[in-house]
């Protein structure tokens, strides 16, 4: 995937994405796209992705709890992150309904329509689908 021509755009990664730049798994391929996507893009992230993250690696990867405290810090100290509010439910709730998306990705989509992202990876949702005019979903794997 050619990321070069997205770089200047606010983007919202989701877990998956997260996932495949922490772990080497047999995609090689997911891997290295997904810390290309990390490295070039303003990155916005929330909450919610910050808790998957955390207990897929502690499931996953056996990490320790220093290492999951070092991982919150530096999310909170390298990126903007979006604290889940009512506004962020409703707004979930709202596009459940216009799209069918599942719950938890109803509150991603939402949070990155909150932050002003124009780009949600993620490998979960509808690749191409714009929401409100302003986020595009982009499957970064998809060739």
């Amino acid at each position: 995937m050619a990321v070069s021509t997205e770089t200047l755009r606010r983007s919202f990664v989701d877990t998956n994405i997260w996932l495949y730049a922490f772990i080497q798994s047999q995609s090689t391929q997911k891997h290295d796209t997904a810390r290309q996507i990390l490295g070039k893009q303003e990155i916005i992230i929330s909450t919610q992705v910050i808790g998957e993250v955390c207990v897929n690696l502690l499931k996953k990867m056996a990490f320790t709890e220093d290492n999951i405290t070092g991982l919150i810090r530096s999310f909170y100290s390298r990126y903007p992150v979006a604290e889940i509010e009512q506004e962020t439910f409703l707004t979930a709730s709202e596009l459940r309904g216009r799209y069918s998306f599942s719950y938890w990705d109803s509150l991603i989509a939402a949070s990155a329509l909150q932050t002003g992202s124009d780009i949600l990876y993620t490998e979960d949702m509808q690749h191409g689908l714009v929401i409100d005019s302003s986020l595009t979903i982009v499957n970064p794997f998809l060739e």
